[in-house]
């Protein structure tokens, strides 16, 4: 009897044992995996920033003539029409260094692109908004992070395009730059030239372009799979609202998230369901779109390093810059008035159908108009 009683205490020990060993094994393999994925998108972003670069000269007349992008204006309105297309904005801004390398876009051209890739990714945020008033959420909530993200990334881009052309037609950073360094150089050289060098024996110079842009999108989704998935515990809300009050504190939160994923799209688009649950608010979240509006260039930064091209840093970094002061003058001086000026516009656009109809028919026109000026 007393064996028997043993038995029944000993197996659920092994059982539990063994149970909590496969978690472990599991729990391991898949940070390996994650560890891996992470590995194949960062050679497949080298990899496509090396064959964009290879094709982009012989692009130049298609974008010139065929899509008129020969002023600032143009480039800028390219860019942003170029992301609302692709729903993201970062292949856009490598594709307009790989543009400035290949001499298609001349310096000024590329940094007005790039800030229009911003404008058109903060898009995406509006659309997946839209997605969550289809499944039959509230349209006032599920828009409204969308809108904020627009206006306060339209808003802080406008003034920071002029802030950065002053800077960049002064020459004021150009004797800053971060050296790729021959060893880097000498490894992509190595490993990415003979792939680049195959790719050209069955596809046409011109067309390595579209397949890096092809590569670089499915790099970008890689990475995203890549990243942990975000959990909330109701324990948590208690310490996070207390959080979300103070606007530099979500102003780092915004930076660092964004600095992590290296995607804007991610750190923002996790605003709408966040909000639908209650965690965050329209009037908290401002900073931390200003914050995450600064560190999504870090892998635009990295694509101007690969390109060993010291002007294209030149111009990433005043993006960055740029953007920065007038994020830390609005969040030291103004932030007050600025945050209810924009929740005032965002309350407007959501207070009718028409008003939403022309805010919506506004910023696809606008791209367009500026193509052809």
């Amino acid at each position: 009897m007393s064996d028997s009683m043993k038995t029944e205490v000993v197996v659920p020990d092994v059982a539990q044992d063994a149970a909590q060993h496969r978690s472990k094994t599991n729990t391991a393999l898949r940070r390996l995996a994650k560890v891996a994925l992470f590995t194949v998108s960062l050679f497949l972003f080298i990899l496509a920033i090396t064959l964009m670069k290879e094709g982009a000269r012989d692009l130049a007349p298609l974008v010139r003539d065929r899509f008129h992008v020969t002023n600032p204006a143009n480039s800028l309105g390219f860019g942003w029409l170029f992301a609302y297309i692709v729903m993201s904005g970062s292949p856009v801004a490598a594709a307009a260094l790989t543009f400035f390398d290949a001499g298609v876009l001349d310096q000024m051209g590329a940094f007005t692109m790039i800030t229009g890739s911003r404008l058109g990714a903060s898009f995406i945020v509006l659309f997946i908004g839209f997605i969550y008033v289809l499944r039959g959420r509230n349209r006032g909530t599920s828009l409204s992070m969308g809108l904020l993200s627009l206006s306060v990334t339209g808003s802080t881009y406008i003034i920071a395009l002029g802030v950065g052309l002053l800077m960049l037609n002064g020459g004021w950073l150009n004797g800053i730059q971060l050296q790729s360094g021959a060893l880097l150089t000498s490894i992509t050289d190595v490993v990415f030239d003979p792939i680049t060098a195959l790719f050209l024996t069955f596809l046409p110079r011109w067309s390595l372009f579209l397949a890096g842009f092809v590569v670089i999108m499915i790099s970008f989704n890689l990475f995203d799979r890549c990243l942990p998935q975000m959990s909330l515990k109701e324990s948590h809300v208690g310490r996070m609202s207390r959080l979300v009050y103070q606007p530099w504190v979500m102003f780092m939160l915004g930076a660092g998230i964004t600095l992590i994923s290296m995607s804007v799209s991610v750190s923002l688009s996790i605003l709408v369901p966040l909000s639908q649950r209650g965690f965050v608010r329209r009037e908290n979240v401002i900073p931390y779109i200003m914050g995450a509006n600064i560190t999504t260039f870090v892998d635009t930064l990295l694509a101007a390093v690969l390109l060993n091209n010291p002007a294209a840093f030149t111009v990433v970094l005043i993006e960055m810059l740029s953007i920065a002061v007038v994020s830390f003058i609005i969040l030291a001086l103004f932030y007050s008035p600025y945050q209810e000026k924009m929740l005032d516009f965002v309350n407007s656009i959501t207070e009718n159908n028409r008003n939403l109809a022309i805010f919506m028919g506004l910023i696809l026109i606008v791209p367009i108009i500026m193509m052809f000026l």
